[in-house]
């Protein structure tokens, strides 16, 4: 490969890290290219970038963002990184449900707004809940608050009125 080619690859990549809420390093040896096209048509459906980098070049990409240290235990043998650009725990989800059913797709580790995850966080990951997900229960729980409070004043003006009138029915 040459130079100018590999800067592009550093630059591509770099750009892609700083990108993403969330990257994950897998390795994927093992993996027939039918498995991998299946592997990469469902990140897609979810929004998430997959590709295969030599080692080398994904260290320079984080020695460029100055995130070297963080990373740089997981880039070891084969390694593909998954990008989540706009939900950062869809990747695992992927991953974990691929992984199920084969054994050459290896999670390494994860990186999530500078938070690193090691191997074993995988289900930990997985089975968090999507931004979208959290902004649902958000708004389902603000809801609920609100449609809420007026039965409560209601319920508390309608007990201060039965008060007061009976204090007013025992002074007469």
């Amino acid at each position: 490969m040459k130079r100018d080619t590999k800067e592009k690859i550093v630059q591509e990549v770099a750009e892609q890290i700083n990108k993403s809420q969330g990257i994950y390093l897998t390795e994927f040896q093992g993996l027939s290219v039918a498995k991998m096209a299946d592997l990469r048509r469902e990140f897609r459906t979810v929004g998430v970038q997959y590709r295969v980098v030599k080692n080398t070049l994904i260290k320079q990409a984080l020695k460029e963002l100055g995130v070297a240290d963080k990373l740089a235990s997981g880039l070891k043998g084969t390694t593909a990184l998954a990008f989540g650009f706009d939900d950062p725990i869809a990747p695992a989800k992927v991953i974990k449900k691929f992984s199920k059913t084969n054994d050459a797709l290896k999670f390494k580790m994860a990186a999530i707004d500078g938070v690193v995850f090691g191997a074993d966080s995988l289900p930990l990951l997985s089975e968090m809940l999507t931004k979208t997900e959290n902004v649902g229960r958000a708004a389902g729980l603000i809801n609920s608050v609100v449609s809420s409070v007026p039965m409560v004043v209601n319920a508390v003006m309608r007990n201060l009125v039965c008060a007061l009138d009976q204090i007013a029915r025992q002074k007469q």
